[in-house]
Parts: C-alpha cells; structure tokens; sequence
C-alpha cells in the first residue's frame, strides 16, 4: 500500500519527494512514484463553481425576472485548461493501492478549498485523508508536517468557510453585477460616450476598496489649502554670534494676536498680520529668557515583525513594486526555502517556534552580509528571553507565524534576483533587528520668552543606535520630515550648546517670516491600501498604533493583492507605477456613484468587514454554515430585489 502526496504546485511536490529521499527526475506524466510514494500537483484550482447557465441554458441571458439567481444546491466543473492534469489527479486518488492521502496544498483556507474540490468530485476514495500544515518548506519542517499531520476531519471547519467565502463571491458577484448592469448599464455608456451597455462588475470586497479610491479622489478636489507665515527667530548667547534658532509658538494670552489668527498656533493666517507681529521685535538685539529647558531620554523599540500586509507596504514604499508583484517574490522565497509561510497576518512568533529561533539564526551566519550581525546575537544570547516579550504571542496568532528567514537556502540564494534579494534582505533585517536592544535618543525641548511672547526649539540626538545598527541609515528619518504643518520640525543646535539652564538670558538677533501652506490628504498607495484593508477601511500611519486596534480586515492577507489588480485590470482604477498611487478613472468614479445610490451597503468598510469575520466565526464553530447562508442569501436576495424595484 502507497502513500500520495498531493501539493498545489510541481514545484511543491518536488520538495515532499526531496524531504523523503525520492528523486525527482520525471514528473511528466502529472505525477512522481516509486515502490512506497506516489506525488502529484493540482497546477492551482482544477475545479470552479459553475455559471448560472449550466444549470438552466436560459440564465445565459441576462433577464431581470431570473434574478435574484440563487442555486439550491451549487455545481462544480473541471476548468477546462488544466483538464488534463484533473485526470492524473483524480485517477490516483482513486487509486485502491493508497493507504494514505496527505492534503500538501497551501497551508490556509484557499489552499483547503483547493484540495476539497478536487475530492469532491472523486467519489472512489479510500484512502485515509490527512492534512499536512506547515510553515516553511525546509526539509525538517515538512518532516515534521507528514509526522504530526491530522485527519481532515480537523479542518472541516476551515473548508466550510472556504465553501461560504466562494458562495458569497459568487452570489454576490452574479447578482449584482447583472442587476446593476440590467438597470444602469445603458445610461453608464451614454454618460462615458460608448455605444454598447456598459458591464458593472461589483464584488463584496472590490467595490469596497474602489469606493475607498474614489472618496480620497473626492476629499483632494474639495481641498482648499491655506497658506501661514511662520516667524522665526535667531538667538545668540553673547549678543553676537547666532547660535540657534527657534520659532514662535502662540500664547492664549498673548495681547497682540487671538487664537483665530493663528494656524495650529503656529503661523499667522494673514502675511500682514505676521508682519505687523514681527515688527514687535525691533529693533535688534533683544532680550530673551529661558522659561523651560528639557532634557529627557527617548526609547524606539524594534518594529514587530512582518506579516503580508506590513511586507507589501514596506516594498509599496521603497522599492515602488505592487502588492501582487511582492505577493509573487516572497512566495518564490517561500518555495526556495529562504523563508516562512508567506500568506500570514500574524507579526509575531509562536512559543514553539522561539525556542528552536536559535537555529534560524545560526543558519543565517551562512550570508556573509548578516555574519557580524547573527555573530553578536548568538555570543549575547539575546534570543534566549524572546519567548516572554511581545514578539512572541500565541493569542496573535491564527493559522502561521509572522514572515521570518529560514535560516537554509544559501545554496539557492545566488539564484534570485535582484528585487528578491532586497525582499529577503527586508525579512532577514526585520527578523534579526528583534534580537537587538532598543534605539536610545536625547530629545532637547527648549522655550525662550522674548517681550511675554514664546519661542520654541527642539532637536533628537541619536545616543545609542540598538537595532538600527542593521540598517544603512542610523537615524530612521520620520515620515513628517519636511511637513510645513510638523510642529516639530525646528531648526536648532542645541545639543551643542552647553551651560544652557532655565532662567539663562539670550538674546534674539533676528527675525524672519518663512510661508507655508496646508497639504492635501495624500492618495493611498498600493501599500497603504494594503494597510488599510487590513484595518477595516481605516489607515493608521503609526505602525504600533495599527498593531494596538488591529480588528477585521477586508479580504485576506491571500486576497488583497489580487483585488487592486482586479479593480486596475477592469479600468476601475489607474495605479501610477512610479510612485505606487492610486487613483479612480472615470469608470470607477461613476460605478461607485451607482452603488451608493442602489446598495450603498457595498460600500461600507465596516459592513464589508463584519462578513469576513462572519467566516472567522464559522473556522471557529462560533456560528454554523446554515446561519451564515441565510444572512448571505438574505442579504443578496433583498438587495438585488431593491434595485430591481428602483
């Protein structure tokens, strides 16, 4: 009796072969075998859900009487293109000489509902079905995988909820695509000067994000900017030499200016006004008391780790490549062994996995680039307390670990290219940087009181560097550096100024009015949209401020890619390759305008949200699969019935 294998790529099974000592030469036929193994690959899916017209030849047309289009039992068919590597598939599942199946596909819920398909159209099976779940396909890791694989039956929770996430889509998309179409289609191409009906692609989570697209589009055109006047003083210690300088700061009681007047109490509304208020301090030199000198020490701990979302705003930013494209790098890192499992939203590491860290790093002295780096952490020991800080929670995590390096792969390493390396240089740095102390900074905050009137100045000295030792940069630059509006980016020198101490006279030697003006809201990027998929429709710039109120996301960490591509691919949107931003077309525009006025509920991030959580609930057994279909059905029948009555 054999045993089958069966991943979701060649490439995949060939790793199982590997792991278990079977050569891989051949595989031409679909599949590799000797005298105890048999591996096969499904190529992705094999099967699909069926369209409306296999059930009834009439639903090919698109009527407004046969909606809303609700199936009582759902067909399946093998997808056409890959038939062929179906019947390789299927025939040895079937096969009466397997002992056991081992499930090798994608260690989540698409790669669950991958295998599950296929199974359900192979009624002949015999075989005991197990699961194996794995977070790197590293040899000891798939090892370990086979040994502690459970029956599927553990996981039928998980493939309920892959079942409800493709019949939500599903409904979702055949309804409301078609009514809308029906109703509005004509007008949209007349509006946009086309003469065929204009076909209006809606999706649970598409139309969501392009909604989001569109109300940032909206919010820059209503933007009016506002221009201040910032005053600007230098001071000197003597009375001579300038030494720093410092900008005015209103004050509520101040007789010259009302708070009105003011913009963020830092800039005068009206250039005359400012320049009225500058004359207050002629003539020069002029006298100034130190009211507040502050000295006080400032700790930057290491960022946690990555998770797909984190990763893909990180490469959105730097190296300027798409979701997609990072989603493709670090799945081939994956598959190469160089890293974790890449379809993760956790950005920790588990229990068990902080204590076997250690070999992750002493794999990684094998990179001559991090040698020093992994030389320090493994004299220090520092990984040896990681279970008990905060990058090491079981709570956090749901199916695989935070993004992390292997530690193996060296000798596939040479092979990557250029943009792959700097992914796993991203991964690597991120990983180590958590085995590093704290970056310590000396933050100066110094006020100067000149005619009752406040000057301010502050300056962050970088005292010890901890982990930004593992980056070119030693100071991280802050991402308001050279915001007109940052309140804090003031010119000064005062970490080398000593004697300084409250009540010290200065004297202000000059005076200077500098223009700025308020920014428009910023157009998301493909990363940062990424980000605030992951939060529910909400972008939180501050990254642990993000992990604080993290909740339910919209898609997956699996999905989100594909659906900006999606939304680009349907000219819904335009993403500028050389900056990541991204805008709505017209298109896009007025789809959303028709969704508002008919399902406007599409449009709700929190809405959107609240379904995928509603599939969580159905992995965790909070609530059952007939629940959740009447709420679904409910939802589609109601809605598509709406817009039919508009």
């Amino acid at each position: 009796m054999k045993k089958l294998f069966i991943a979701e790529k060649p490439s995949v099974a060939k790793q199982f072969a590997e792991a278990l000592g079977v050569g891989t030469g051949g595989g031409n036929r679909g599949y590799l075998e000797n005298q105890d193994y048999i591996f096969t690959w499904c190529v992705g899916h094999l099967i699909s859900m069926s369209y409306p017209e296999k059930y009834d030849e009439e639903l090919k047309k698109w009527k407004m009487e046969s909606l809303p289009f609700i199936p009582k039992e759902y067909l399946y068919e093998v997808i056409p293109s890959v038939r062929e590597q179906f019947s390789v598939v299927s025939a040895l599942l079937q096969r009466k000489d397997l002992e056991t199946i081992y499930i090798c596909t994608d260690s989540g819920r698409e790669g669950e509902y991958i295998y599950r398909l296929v199974a359900s159209q192979c009624p002949e099976i015999r075989a005991e079905e197990k699961r194996v779940w794995i977070d790197s396909q590293t040899k000891e890791e798939i090892l370990r995988g086979i040994r502690e694989a459970k029956a599927k039956a553990a996981y039928d929770r998980l493939g309920t909820a892959a079942y409800l996430r493709a019949k939500e889509d599903y409904l979702m998309g055949i309804n409301f695509s078609r009514v809308l179409t029906l109703r509005y289609g004509r007008e949209l191409a007349r509006v946009l000067g086309k003469e065929k009906s204009t076909v209006i692609a809606v999706g649970r989570v598409m139309s969501c994000v392009l909604a989001m697209i569109v109300q940032r589009e909206m919010e820059i055109r209503a933007f009016q900017k506002t221009s201040f006047w910032k005053l600007l003083g230098d001071f000197s210690l003597d009375g001579e030499n300038t030494a720093l300088s410092c900008e005015f700061r209103g004050k509520e009681e101040s007789k010259h200016y009302r708070e009105s007047d003011l913009y963020k109490n830092m800039g005068f509304l009206q250039e005359e006004k400012a320049m009225a208020f500058q004359e207050l301090f002629k003539p020069y030199p002029r006298e100034g008391i130190i009211t507040s000198l502050e000295k006080k020490k400032e700790v930057k701990n290491p960022p946690l780790l990555f998770n797909l979302a984190e990763l893909q705003n990180e490469c959105a930013k730097i190296l300027k490549i798409s979701p997609d494209d990072t989603l493709k790098l670090v799945q081939e890192l994956y598959e190469k062994k160089l890293c974790t499992y890449p379809r993760t939203d956790a950005r920790v590491l588990s229990t068990a996995v902080s204590k076997e860290i250690e070999k992750n790093i002493r794999g990684l002295s094998a990179f001559p680039q991090y040698l020093l780096f992994t030389k320090e952490i493994l004299e220090r020991k520092s990984y040896s307390g990681i279970a008990k800080t905060k990058y090491c929670d079981d709570k956090k995590i749901t199916d695989h670990y935070a993004i992390i390096p292997t530690g193996q792969g060296r000798s596939q390493y040479n092979s990557l290219g250029t943009l792959q390396k700097k992914v796993f240089d991203f991964i690597v740095r991120r990983f180590l940087s958590i085995f590093y102390p704290s970056a310590e900074y000396k933050k100066y905050n110094l006020s100067i009181a000149v005619l009752e009137e406040e000057f301010f100045a502050s300056e962050k000295q970088l005292e010890k560097p901890g982990y930004l030792q593992l980056y070119e940069k030693s100071i991280e630059k802050d991402e308001k550096e050279g915001d007109p509006e940052n309140e804090e980016n003031c010119v000064s020198g005062l970490s080398g100024l000593s004697g300084l101490k409250k009540g010290s006279r200065v004297y202000l030697m000059n005076t200077a009015l500098k223009e700025g003006e308020t920014s428009p809201p910023k157009r998301y990027t493909s990363g940062t949209m990424i980000l605030a998929m992951e939060n529910a429709g909400k972008l939180i710039e501050d990254e642990s401020l993000r992990e604080q109120i993290k909740g339910s996301g919209i898609g997956t960490s699996a999905t989100r890619a594909g659906i900006l591509t999606k939304l680009e691919k349907n000219e819904y949107i335009c993403l500028d390759k050389k900056n990541q931003q991204l805008s709505p077309s017209l298109l896009g525009e007025k789809i959303v305008q028709i969704l508002w006025n008919s399902i406007p509920s599409l449009l709700n991030p929190t809405l959107t949200a609240s379904w995928e959580k509603g599939l969580s609930y159905v992995e965790e057994g909070k609530i059952e699969e007939k629940e959740y279909m009447e709420k679904l059905e409910d939802f589609v029948r109601k809605n598509t019935e709406k817009v039919k009555s508009t």
